[in-house]
This record gives structure tokens, sequence and C-alpha cells, in this order.
């Protein structure tokens, strides 16, 4: 079984329990962040939040068959008062847990389902190769974006395409998508950027980032852009548990070179994977 895998299985094994991101990743055998970065490029949900909203689902199902106690409902789904749960339940289907109960039904909320893995890997994900990185400075349009929010990263580089090419301090013709600034939640920035000499002069609305000298398992990505997803998941599902590789605490980014066509998202790219020496 993949991290992601095992991530589900031990979710839906201890549904009503208040088990935490440690758990998870102890149960999965990979760090925090391996969970987390491997469970959102397989299911698009983060860890904890797919568990929260599986928790409120089950918790729905019981209103709607007429549980007698929404307290006890609320205590069964992880949550110490009627008002918590009252706020976790609005924010998740934009309705009441009394409200529910009182129509008998489910039917107009968007319930979230126990996620089935999609076992089709790559087939042929090539060997990486693998490279030290010469420390380097990235300067582009950042955003924040959850693991439920990434499909707007294409939107994003639409927005950079103007200023490329009239960047001050701007080298070489490569674009760069760098991931930074993870957390638990699978919350993430991305910037997509270009290489600069030096971060002066640079538009007040840019994010700044600096890549250190670090070693990268390297990948490439030859099919249209839109399936990057696909590789991003075989890498972290498949490849990384039996590399005997360790992810290193630093940016990951994929790299556009000029045979990148943004226009039509053919042309293949490079993915890389900070991994310890």
């Amino acid at each position: 079984m993949n991290p992601t895998e095992k991530a589900l299985w031990f979710v839906e094994s201890h549904l009503p329990e208040a088990i935490s991101l440690d758990d998870v990743a102890a149960s999965s055998g990979v760090s925090r962040f391996h969970v987390t970065r491997a469970f959102g490029a397989a299911t698009g949900r983060s860890v904890m939040g797919y568990a929260r909203a599986r928790r409120l689902t089950e918790a729905a199902r019981r209103l709607a068959d007429g549980a007698p106690d929404i307290l006890s409902v609320a205590l069964d789904a992880g949550y110490n008062s009627h008002e918590a749960f009252t706020r976790a339940f609005r924010d998740q289907f934009g309705t009441t847990p009394e409200l529910v109960r009182a129509q008998g039904s489910t039917k107009t909320l968007d319930l979230v389902e126990p996620i089935l893995m999609d076992q089709s890997f790559l087939a042929n994900l090539e060997p990486p190769r693998f490279e030290t990185s010469r420390p380097f400075l990235i300067a582009g349009l950042g955003e924040r974006y959850s693991c439920e929010t990434s499909a707007g990263i294409p939107m994003q580089w639409q927005r950079f395409g103007p200023y490329i090419g009239n960047i001050p301090g701007e080298t070489g013709d490569v674009a760069y998508g760098v991931c930074v600034n993870g957390d638990d939640a699978g919350n993430f920035d991305y910037i997509a950027g270009v290489e600069v000499s030096d971060f002066s002069d640079l538009p007040r609305e840019f994010s700044r980032v600096r890549i250190p000298a670090q070693k990268y398992a390297v990948f490439s990505h030859r099919e249209h852009i839109s399936t990057i997803r696909r590789t991003v998941n075989t890498i972290w599902n498949k490849w990384l548990p039996t590399s005997g590789h360790e992810i290193a605490d630093a940016p990951e980014f994929e790299r556009y070179g000029p045979e990148f066509d943004p226009r039509s998202g053919n042309g293949g790219l490079e993915i890389w994977i900070p991994v310890k020496s």
C-alpha cells in the first residue's frame, strides 16, 4: 500500500476518534509533510480536511435518520459542544444540524463519500536523475492554495505571462513554479516566477524565493501539462515509498524550459523534488 492508501484506511477505520495528523503519518510510515503532500497529490484534498468532512457526512446521515440528541451526534463526531459542531456543520454543508434533522433527508447536502483510490499510476515514469542545484533567486506572482483550490494555478500563470521578459534583473529563458510554506492542512504558497539576479527594483506585488544549494531528484514530464497531477501522484505515492530517499526541507519546483509552449501546454517540463543527501 502507498502512503495515501494507508492514510485513507486509517481515517476510515478511526472515523469516530479524534485522530491527529501525527497519527495518520505514523500509520502511513512517512513524515507529516510526506503524507500531506502525497494525499493531496492523489486526492485533491487535505488529510485532515477529508477526515473532518467524512465525520460530518456520517453525522448528517444520523441526523437525517432522526437522531434524538444533536449533542450526542456532535460528541461522536469529535466536537465537544453543540455550538462548535453547528459551526463546522454549517461551514461544510451551508445549513444547520437542526434543519437536516427536521427535514429527515440529506438530498440537498454535498456529502463526502469514502475515496476509492485510483490505482492507475504512470506505467512508464522515467527514472529521475539527481542534481545538486546551485543557489538562485526566483521572483514572480505568488498565491496561497489548498489542495482543493490548486486548480487555480493555470490562471495564475496566465496573469504572470505578461511580466516575462520585462522583469528587472531577469536572467535566462526558464520559468519556475515553486511550492513553499506547506502546512499540515495541505495549504501551500505557489510562485509562478523566473530567475533574477537580485531582489531590488521588483514590482511591489511580486513574491521572492531563495532556492538553496540542494540535492534534487529530477523527473521529466513529457506529456501535456494537463496530466501533470498524475505524474506528481506517481512520484509521491509510488516512486518515493520504494526509492529509499527521504524528502528534504526545501522548495520543490517545476522547471519550464524554452521548449515548453505555454499557449498549447506542450513541450514538457521537469519536476524537481528535494531529497536528503
